[in-house]
């Protein structure tokens, strides 16, 4: 395989910014999650916090603000819907896959 035709590929492929669980308290899960893994507290509130890995993200989320679900980064996420600009920065919009899957429609930075 050509290197450097793998790496050209991989640019143009869209992004899984992040993958979204419920928790009942989001404090006491961050401080699970850091005393057993090698992850940084990039946002941390009340309602979520968002732990970075080294190959991805993890959000922590409690059900009465955000469901559990899929971040996905791409081009032109706005097709999907108007965006919303959250408390962190990023642009977004929710939409379900055919299976009711939850994904979070992420606007590149």
């Amino acid at each position: 395989m050509d290197h450097n035709t793998d790496t050209t590929e991989q640019a143009a492929l869209d992004s899984i910014h992040h993958l979204a669980i419920v928790v009942t308290d989001v404090a006491a899960s961050v401080a699970w999650y850091q005393a057993n893994f090698k992850c940084a507290v990039t946002y941390q509130d009340a309602t979520w916090a968002l732990l970075k890995f080294a190959n991805t993200s993890m959000a922590l989320v409690i059900p009465a603000q955000h469901p559990p679900h899929i971040g996905i980064q791409v081009d032109d996420a706005a097709r999907f819907g108007p965006l919303t600009t959250h408390r962190d920065g990023t642009r977004s919009v929710y939409v379900n896959d055919p299976d009711g899957n939850a994904l979070e429609m992420m606007a590149r930075a």
